[in-house]
């Protein structure tokens, strides 16, 4: 398994916006992949937000759809999710996870992805 490892979270106030990032060594941009971002919070179900495809297609949670953006950078192998006009029920430790194998839809759910980070925490008041 390869270890992701995120980065960018903090504090912001509820509007505010945050860019994460998640390192993917050996994610080779250009071949079969899937890659998600989901969250973590106390008293809460986890939750996938966001999934990207090796072929670009993306995927939303209704709780977050025109407010984050999930993208690749494909020269640095690093996975961005932008969050805009943060609410508190943004609240939680939000993480990556992926696969190197070919799917025909990524999932948003990390279930069956081996590749996981230790995640980054993201609080709004």
């Amino acid at each position: 398994h390869v270890q992701l490892v995120e980065s960018g979270g903090g504090s912001v106030q509820a509007g505010g916006s945050l860019r994460l990032s998640c390192a993917a060594p050996r994610y080779r941009f250009g071949s079969n992949y899937c890659l998600n971002w989901y969250r973590e919070a106390p008293g809460k179900e986890r939750e996938g937000v966001a999934s990207i495809h090796s072929d670009g297609r993306t995927r939303y949670s209704d709780s977050v759809k025109g407010r984050f953006t999930i993208s690749a950078d494909k020269g640095k192998n690093i996975l961005y999710l932008q969050m805009t006009n943060l609410e508190p029920g943004d609240t939680a430790m939000y993480y990556c996870a992926g696969e190197r194998e070919f799917r025909d839809v990524c999932t948003l759910s990390p279930v069956g992805y081996p590749d996981r980070g230790q995640g980054t925490q993201v609080t709004v008041s």
